[in-house]
């Protein structure tokens, strides 16, 4: 198997543990299932912003241990307090070293919307995902049928979660539907994890404006993020480029000042 596939059997087998621990109605208790979600896409759009999705986590199958020693509180707040447009956090444990704690962690000292970065395969995730504070999912093309992200989309815009759907290639372009909000194209390769930014550009141009678009993984360089915003691009997901720092909020502070000085526009802070 290549690494998706053994995250995804692992993830199956996960999540049937946990739902015998916590059932969903347990979860269904939560007080974030009261609390007003916040607009991701809405976020993405807006001209004062610079569209950074600023991810945290601590390591991946790839590269190993990225940052061990960075805490949720100030990393999150940093990233916000840097600029960014949302936060996206990684929970999955086994391959990438997060928990559903961080989330929650980022929630608590955040107003704004956060992504849940994981590998959902059922709604049991879903109903999680909303008891831990996210305001955002994303479904992955590569893992799901056509079907399975319009029913895992749609169950999420039930729990007024917004969904970011994944892409790899151009023949998972049948999965976009009315109930996914935006469209990540992920430039890692998920079965090997080589990255290629060029695959944004490629598949950019392919998606529908209907959709906010979002550019994932590989990008350092505030330069391409001018040129992918000249492509259509609103949103861009940016983690091990700021998460092998000591600090990683003070390198997406410098990234997005050299994005604002390099388009001339005043930095907007939380």
């Amino acid at each position: 198997m290549n690494i998706l596939e053994k995250i995804i059997a692992h993830k199956k087998n996960e999540v049937a543990e946990r739902q015998s621990l916590y059932p969903a109605k347990l979860l269904e208790r939560s007080i974030f299932f009261e609390t007003p979600t916040v607009s991701l896409t809405k976020y993405l759009s807006r001209p004062d912003r610079q569209g950074i999705i600023a991810e945290f986590k601590r390591r991946s199958p790839s590269k190993g241990v990225i940052n061990a020693s960075a805490k949720v509180e100030q990393t999150t707040i940093g990233y916000m307090q840097a600029g960014a447009s949302a936060l996206s956090v990684l929970t999955d444990e086994h391959f990438f070293g997060g928990k559903n704690e961080d989330l929650t962690t980022a929630r608590k000292f955040n107003f704004c919307p956060i992504l849940r970065k994981d590998f959902a395969v059922s709604e049991y995730q879903i109903i999680e995902a909303r008891s831990i504070g996210a305001d955002a999912i994303l479904l992955i093309a590569a893992v799901l049928t056509p079907q399975e992200v319009r029913q895992l989309s749609a169950f999420a815009r039930s729990l007024g979660l917004e969904v970011l759907l994944e892409i790899h290639d151009s023949s998972e372009l049948g999965h976009l539907c009315e109930t996914v909000d935006a469209v990540g194209v992920n430039n890692r390769n998920l079965a090997d994890f080589s990255v290629e930014v060029q695959r944004s550009f490629e598949l950019g141009a392919m998606i529908p404006d209907d959709f906010v678009k979002v550019s994932e993984s590989g990008l350092s360089d505030p330069a391409a993020i001018l040129e992918l915003r000249e492509a259509g691009f609103q949103g861009f997901l940016i983690g091990e480029s700021f998460m092998k720092h000591s600090r990683p909020e003070e390198a997406c502070k410098e990234f997005i000042a050299t994005l604002a000085s390099l388009e001339k526009l005043p930095i907007t802070v939380a």
